[in-house]
């Protein structure tokens, strides 16, 4: 279906002045966990073509395969030049070996620089391009203190870059300011990271990307293809084995899945007009939302790699994007991105619940 050149691509900022990267980047948590078997000869594969298109903006995080994700990136990229490659990862929050499912938030000074330490002994670096705290803890009452232990790291040079992952808006102004004020000026929050598609929209009425938009932050959605759902429009939990992570999540279940899949059709279908896959137009939407933003799916093949990527030649008019709009606007898509007691563990709202806290809000500035 596709007939695009195979080249390399281009490059985008964080933020107003923050660092220059790939357009699209990879999300490397799939290499080592939650989505099915796993083959080191594929990932260094995958991470090698990655680089050789282009692809220089890399994402893992230290829960994920409890910390053995970011030793495959560290056995990967230990002989390659450090400036061929950006490389992003996160601490906040644990796991329990003998419950993995378990979640524990930890966004505590003492945490986040130990956490940066074990991170970099397997990443088999001396810094970290850009550290994310992976999610808030509480209402983000120690959102000040958090800062203060990133602006340490930074200025130890363990970091480069500071970012937050589901921060609320409140949290995202209260985080920057609180850079600004401790380095006097020279550094602010570089990054928000959210999981952000046609299928999740959360950050467009959380006032999320608004905060990014205003503040010049850079914005880098995960799961821009919501987990393959927008890939194809016949997915359902039934199609994934006993252990994969989407097997139990509420959109992928067939209650949901009916319903989802019709929305997905639709997106297809203009994806075939346009000659390029449901993937591609799905991340070409992403792209298109702002200058500043950067998606990063994950894949560990090669095949859909190159697939994604080639997203970037695509570009959407005014009509398409308003059409886009109409097929699946915010709120189409039934069943919340995670499990009910992960969304708690996680302290991640749902769209009802943003929604409903907007109208309180609005109502009581009405009084």
């Amino acid at each position: 279906m596709c007939a695009f050149v195979e080249k390399k691509i281009g490059t985008r900022q964080l933020g107003k002045n923050g660092p220059t990267v790939s357009e699209i980047g990879l999300g490397c948590m799939g290499m080592s966990e939650f989505y099915g078997s796993i083959s080191e000869e594929q990932n260094f594969n995958t991470l090698q073509v990655a680089l050789d298109l282009g692809c220089n903006f890399f994402d893992t995080a230290s829960i994920y395969g409890l910390g053995e994700n970011e030793k495959l990136l560290g056995r990967f990229f230990v002989n390659k030049d450090r400036a061929s490659f950006f490389l992003a990862t996160k601490c906040g929050v644990k796991r329990d070996p003998n419950d993995l499912a378990k979640r524990i938030i930890d966004n505590s000074p003492e945490h986040i620089k130990q956490s940066c330490q074990e991170s970099l002994d397997r990443l088999k670096m001396n810094y970290i391009d850009l550290y994310y705290i992976h999610r808030i803890e509480g209402q983000g009452e120690k959102i000040k203190e958090s800062m203060r232990a990133m602006v340490n790291l930074l200025q130890e040079g363990k970091i480069r870059y500071v970012g937050l992952s589901e921060p609320s808006e409140k949290i995202i102004r209260e985080a920057n300011t609180a850079l600004l004020e401790y380095t006097g000026g020279q550094h602010k929050l570089t990054a928000v990271q959210t999981e952000y598609s046609l299928m999740s929209r959360t950050p467009e009425i959380d006032g999320a990307i608004a905060a990014c938009r205003e503040l010049n932050i850079g914005f880098v959605p995960y799961a821009p293809l919501g987990r393959q759902f927008l890939t194809a429009p016949n997915l359902s939990s039934e199609d994934y084995p006993v252990g994969d992570f989407r097997k139990v999540l509420p959109r992928f279940q067939l209650e949901n899945a009916e319903h989802n899949q019709k929305i997905v059709s639709q997106i297809s279908k203009m994806a075939e007009e346009k000659g390029c896959t449901t993937a591609q137009l799905s991340l070409a939407w992403v792209l298109a939302q702002d200058k500043y933003i950067v998606p990063i799916p994950g894949t560990k093949r090669v095949k859909y790699l190159k697939e994604n990527l080639q997203a970037t030649s695509i570009a959407l008019s005014p009509a398409d994007l308003t059409r886009l709009d109409k097929i699946a606007p915010i709120g189409a898509f039934r069943g919340t991105r995670y499990t009910k007691d992960l969304m708690k563990a996680t302290n991640l709202k749902t769209e009802e619940e943003v929604m409903r806290d907007k109208h309180f809000s609005q109502s009581e500035e009405d009084l």
